[in-house]
C-alpha cells in the first residue's frame, strides 16, 4: 500500500449474476494488487469494495464496464473513499 492508495465502493448493474461476474472481478483485481471483496446483492447487482492505487482501480473499473463474456453491464457506480488499509487479499463473499 502506498500514500496514493484509495478505496472505491462499486455497484455494477445489469445482467451480472449467474455469469461468473464475481470470479471475473477477483481475477482482474488480484494482478492489479487490489485488495477488497465482491458479492451479489439481493436486487441483482454486484457490489465491490476495492482498495489500492487509484490508477489500478481505474483499470479495474474499465474491465468491470465490459464484464465477462455472458454479462451485460448497464451501469457502474463508484463512490471514492479514503483507504483504510484493513483488507487483505481479494475475496468473493457469498
Amino acid at each position: 500500500m502506498t500514500l496514493k492508495d484509495v478505496r472505491a465502493h462499486i455497484l455494477v448493474k445489469g445482467k451480472v449474476q449467474g455469469v461468473g461476474f464475481r470470479a471475473f472481478v477477483q481475477s482482474q483485481a488480484i494482478p492489479l494488487n487490489i485488495k477488497g471483496w465482491v458479492r451479489n446483492c439481493l436486487d441483482g447487482a454486484v457490489e465491490c469494495e476495492a482498495e489500492g492505487e487509484k490508477t489500478a482501480i481505474e483499470t479495474l473499473l474499465e474491465h468491470l464496464r465490459h464484464g465477462p463474456v455472458f454479462s451485460i453491464v448497464e451501469s457502474v457506480q463508484v463512490d471514492w473513499r479514503a483507504a483504510n488499509r484493513q483488507t487483505e487479499g481479494f475475496q468473493i463473499l457469498r
